[in-house]
């Protein structure tokens, strides 16, 4: 079996109100709409977070994002008003815990070691 690339997916309660959140903290678009009750980000490395409405789902997901700079991304949380306190590091990442309006987690981590995934 060859796996060519991975989608990240949350499960929201109310997709319009979902994309206008992640539109905020990722800071533009989704970039696409495959069907009515999903949207999708891609990201420079290939990965794509979607996020879809399933209200009985809603709320138990986590997903990673990998990022080069933590410190805009805690920057841009603090500006929306979200909570920047659930942050850890060690010698390989940096990482920062958001909850979405759901309680959807969404991580993100900035790699320290080269050797890292990002």
């Amino acid at each position: 079996m060859s796996i060519d690339n991975a989608i990240a997916s949350v499960a929201v309660r109310d997709l319009r109100a979902a994309t206008a959140w992640y539109e905020a903290l990722l800071e533009r678009a989704p970039d696409a709409r495959p069907m009515p009750e999903v949207a999708e980000w891609q990201f420079a490395h290939g990965g794509w977070l979607q996020v879809y409405q399933l209200p009985e789902r809603a709320g138990n997901g986590s997903v990673t994002l990998a990022v080069s700079n933590l410190d805009e991304v805690v920057a841009r949380g603090a500006a929306l008003g979200l909570d920047m306190r659930q942050r850890s590091a060690g010698p390989k990442a940096r990482t920062l815990m958001v909850t979405d309006p759901d309680g959807n987690h969404i991580a993100f981590a900035e790699a320290l070691d080269p050797n890292m995934a990002h």
